[in-house]
């Protein structure tokens, strides 16, 4: 499989910043591993592990949890919870993750987050700018708002935001199934046609 994938969903921009802006005035977390970033990146939880009811333990996304479940604020997402409808498959840790102006994203691994070991991360652009760097493998992937990317994050990546607004993504953690390697499968395909 790719390290990275472009999936055939294109989500409603609009729809996707209205429910951020009903969330965004006072639900940011910073994220709590501080050694991978400099300047501010910060987190929605909307799914994360089921006993949590602290922000911070919400917005963890614990490889060895086993039961996750959806946070008060995705209860207020309306158009966030069709989204992560579309994903016919069981669903981990869910987060809004907001990059600021001139803040950057350490290159680290996320361990275990690859198609190949059966867990998957989507990142779906809710507010974006074309001076986003994100790297994977040495290599820029240029995301777009809407648009819907299955990267391979146990390999090395980084990001840093040099534009005029901060990045946010919509970002998915779930699990392999037979619909997810047949959607893959067919992702790949199609960029292999092109």
């Amino acid at each position: 499989m790719k390290d990275r994938l472009r999936l055939p969903f294109a989500f409603d921009v609009e729809r996707l910043q209205a429910d951020l802006r009903q969330l965004e005035a006072d639900a940011w977390v910073d994220h709590f591993v501080k050694q991978n970033y400099s300047g501010s990146w910060s987190v929605i939880p909307l799914r994360g592990p089921a006993n949590a009811t602290h922000p911070v333990m919400m917005i963890y996304s614990d490889p060895t949890c086993t039961a996750f479940a959806d946070t008060p604020f995705l209860e207020r997402s309306p158009y966030l919870r069709e989204v992560l409808a579309a994903f016919k498959c069981e669903l981990e840790a869910v987060r809004l993750m907001k990059l600021t102006v001139g803040s950057d994203i350490k290159e680290h691994r996320d361990h275990e987050l690859s198609f190949e070991e059966g867990h998957f991360r989507i990142h779906v652009p809710v507010v974006t700018n074309p001076q986003v760097e994100f790297y994977l493998n040495g290599a820029r992937v240029i995301m777009k708002e809407g648009e819907c990317w299955y990267l391979r994050l146990s390999d090395p990546h980084r990001v840093s935001n040099r534009g005029d607004n901060d990045r946010v993504h919509l970002v998915i953690d779930g699990h392999v199934n037979d619909w997810v390697k047949s959607l893959f499968t067919g992702a790949e395909a199609a960029v292999a046609h092109v």
